[in-house]
C-alpha cells in the first residue's frame, strides 16, 4: 500500500526525532515528536514529501495535564494524511516554535491555538488575537478543559489591534461588522489611497458559537446535530465528513451501495444550489438583474427538490453514521431526472446570456486576481484554488461515497480572477448534473441505505473529509468513553480562504470589493465555529 510506503519514508526521514509512530484507518499516519523537535520534523516532512498543511489544532488531554498540538499534512497524490503531534506540559507559560515563516498557511491556525489554549508560538509573524475580540477577557482560553461551556464572562473594553498603513493620502474605510441585508457580521477595514485598495484586514468571529466546546463529552449522535448546523448551505457535506469519521471509529468496513450513491446525489444537489446562489450574486453585484433572477430561480428549483426528497431544503436530518436515515431516493428517481433535464437546459441558456454580454464580462475579467503563488502559500481550496491553477478535489484524491465509481472532470483555470472563479462554478454545476445522473443510473434497485453502528472505540481518532461547495472540508474526531466525543475539530474551506480574499482585493477599487467577495462567497458561520 502507498500509505505504508509513506509511513516507512517518514520514519526514515525523521529517524531519531520520532517518539512513536502508527498507521491507522488505512491512510492516516500519526507520529509523535518532542516539542523541541516538532518544528524541524514538520519542515522535514514539508520539504521532502509532496504534501500540504491542511490542519493544525490543539487538544487539552486533562487530567493528564498535557496539551497536544497536531500538524496534519495531506499527500494528495497518494490518498494519505500525515499527522505529527507533540505533548506539552501545561504551565502558566507554554511555548512552541512557529512554522508560519516557512509554511505561511499555518499562521491563522497558530493564532487560533494561542487564543483558545494559551499556547504561545515563538517568532510568529503576527501574534495578534484572531478569535477573541476587544471585549473578551485576557488569559481566558475557551478550549481548555477547565473552562466550562456555560461560563459567563466579564465584559471588558480593550482597543482592537489593526494594521495601520501610513503615508500621504492614505486613509481607512471601515465596513461592518453589521451589514445591510441578511448576511452575518464581519468587519472589513480597508486602507486606500484614493480609489485603489492598499490593504484589507478582515475581523471575523462575531458569530462564534463554541461548537467544538459544546461537543465535548456529548454522545456522538448529538454532535451530529452540531455538525449539520456549522453552515446552513453546507449542511450535508459537513454531516457527511463527520459521519465518515464516526464510521471509521466504529470499525465499519462496508456501507450499502444505495447509501453511497444517494450520498453522491445529495452532495451534488447541495453543490449545485450553492453555486447557483453564487453566480446569481455576481449578477446582482454587477446590476445585471435578469440573469440574477434566472439563476436564483434555478436555485429555488433545487431547494424545492431537496424538500420534496427529504423534508428539508438544506438536506438536514438525512445523513447519519452508517448511511442515511431512510431511502429518500426510492420512487423519486423520475422527479430528480426531470429536474436535472429542466435545470440543464435553462442553466445553459442563462450562462450563454451572461457570457455574451461584453459589459458584464468586462466587470469580472482581471478583477480580484489571486495569483497561483499566493493561492499555494495559503492553501486556497475549492473553486477559489482551482481558478488560480490548483487542481485539487477531495472527491478524486480522498474518494468517498461512490465517487471513485463515477466519471467527472475537475475544472482548471489559471487567470486567477473573478471570471475564472465564476467559470469554475459554472462547469462544476454541469459536472454535478452529470454525477447525479450517473449515480441514479448505477444505483442498485434493491438493498438498504444504512447499517447499524456499533460501539465506538474509546480514545481513538479519525479524520473525515469531503469536497464541500467551497472546497476541502476536514473533520477530526477523537472519542471518549461510552460513545462520547472528546475532541471535535472542524476545519471548513472558509477558514483557508478568508486570508486569500484579503490579498485578492489589493490594487482593486472599493466598488470591486462586493464582486470579489461574492466570487469567493465564504461562510462566516463556517469560519466562526
Amino acid at each position: 500500500m502507498v500509505s505504508e510506503a509513506i509511513f516507512e519514508t517518514i520514519n526514515r526521514l525523521l529517524n531519531t526525532l520520532v517518539a512513536d509512530s502508527k498507521l491507522l484507518n488505512e491512510n492516516e499516519i500519526y507520529t509523535e515528536v518532542s516539542p523541541e523537535n516538532i518544528k524541524a520534523a514538520c519542515l522535514n516532512i514539508y520539504t521532502n514529501i509532496d504534501c500540504v498543511l491542511i490542519d493544525l489544532f490543539g487538544n487539552d488531554i486533562s487530567p493528564a495535564d498535557k496539551l497536544q498540538v497536531y500538524y496534519t499534512f495531506a499527500v494528495r497524490s497518494s490518498n494519505t494524511l500525515i499527522t505529527l503531534y507533540t505533548n506539552i506540559e501545561k504551565a502558566d507559560i507554554m511555548q512552541l516554535e512557529s512554522i508560519s515563516n516557512e509554511i505561511p498557511s499555518a499562521a491563522f491556525y497558530e493564532r487560533e491555538i494561542q487564543d483558545m489554549y494559551g499556547l504561545q508560538f515563538n517568532a510568529i509573524p503576527d501574534s495578534r488575537e484572531l478569535v477573541h475580540h476587544g471585549n473578551f477577557p485576557l488569559k481566558v482560553h475557551p478550549l481548555r478543559k477547565d473552562f466550562k461551556a456555560d461560563t459567563r464572562l466579564d465584559f471588558v473594553k480593550r482597543e482592537q489591534e489593526f494594521i495601520s498603513v501610513q503615508g500621504k493620502g492614505v486613509f481607512e474605510v471601515p465596513v461592518g461588522p453589521v451589514h445591510a441585508g441578511i448576511i452575518e457580521p464581519g468587519h472589513f477595514r480597508f486602507s486606500v489611497a484614493g480609489e485603489p485598495i492598499i490593504n484589507l484586514e478582515a475581523k471575523l468571529y462575531y458569530v462564534h458559537r463554541g461548537l467544538e466546546k459544546l461537543s465535548e463529552n456529548e454522545n456522538y449522535m448529538k454532535v451530529l446535530l452540531f455538525a449539520e448546523r456549522i453552515s446552513g448551505d453546507e449542511t450535508f457535506t459537513n454531516s457527511l465528513a463527520y459521519c465518515q469519521a464516526i464510521e471509521k471509529l466504529s470499525g465499519i468496513t462496508y456501507l450499502p451501495e444505495r447509501a453511497l450513491y444517494s450520498r453522491v446525489v445529495f452532495a451534488e444537489l447541495e453543490r449545485i444550489c450553492a453555486h447557483l446562489g453564487d453566480i446569481s450574486g455576481l449578477c446582482v453585484d454587477t446590476a445585471y438583474i435578469f440573469p440574477a433572477g434566472q439563476f436564483a430561480m434555478l436555485r429555488r428549483w433545487i431547494l424545492i427538490l431537496c424538500e420534496q426528497l427529504t423534508g428539508s431544503r438544506f438536506l438536514r436530518n438525512s445523513n447519519k453514521p452508517g448511511g442515511l436515515r431512510r431511502d429518500f431516493i426510492r420512487s423519486n428517481e423520475k422527479i430528480i431526472h426531470e429536474c436535472m433535464d429542466k435545470l440543464e437546459k435553462e442553466f445553459a441558456e442563462t450562462v450563454t446570456i451572461i457570457k455574451n454580454n461584453g459589459m458584464f464580462i468586462d466587470r469580472v475579467e482581471h478583477t480580484g486576481i489571486l495569483t497561483n503563488e499566493m493561492a499555494v502559500d495559503l492553501n486556497v481550496v475549492g473553486p477559489g484554488g482551482r481558478a488560480s491553477g490548483i487542481k485539487t478535489d477531495v472527491r478524486k484524491e480522498f474518494p468517498y461515497a461512490a465517487y471513485q465509481k463515477l466519471k467527472f472532470n475537475i475544472p482548471e483555470h489559471s487567470n486567477c480572477d473573478v471570471n475564472c472563479r465564476m467559470n469554475v462554478k459554472i462547469e462544476e454545476v454541469q459536472e454535478s448534473i452529470s454525477l447525479i445522473r450517473q449515480a441514479l443510473e448505477k444505483m442498485p434497485e434493491e438493498g438498504t441505505v444504512s447499517v447499524e453502528i456499533g460501539e465506538l472505540k474509546p480514545h481513538a481518532f479519525a479524520f473525515g473529509m469531503t469536497e464541500a461547495p467551497r472546497g476541502e472540508n476536514v473533520h477530526f474526531v477523537m472519542t471518549g468513553e461510552n460513545n462520547t466525543i472528546l475532541r471535535y475539530k472542524v476545519r471548513t474551506p472558509s477558514f483557508c480562504n478568508w486570508p486569500a480574499l484579503c490579498h485578492a482585493v489589493k490594487t482593486n477599487t472599493l466598488t470591486d470589493f462586493p464582486l470579489i467577495n461574492k466570487s469567493f462567497n465564504l461562510s462566516y458561520a463556517g469560519n466562526d465555529l
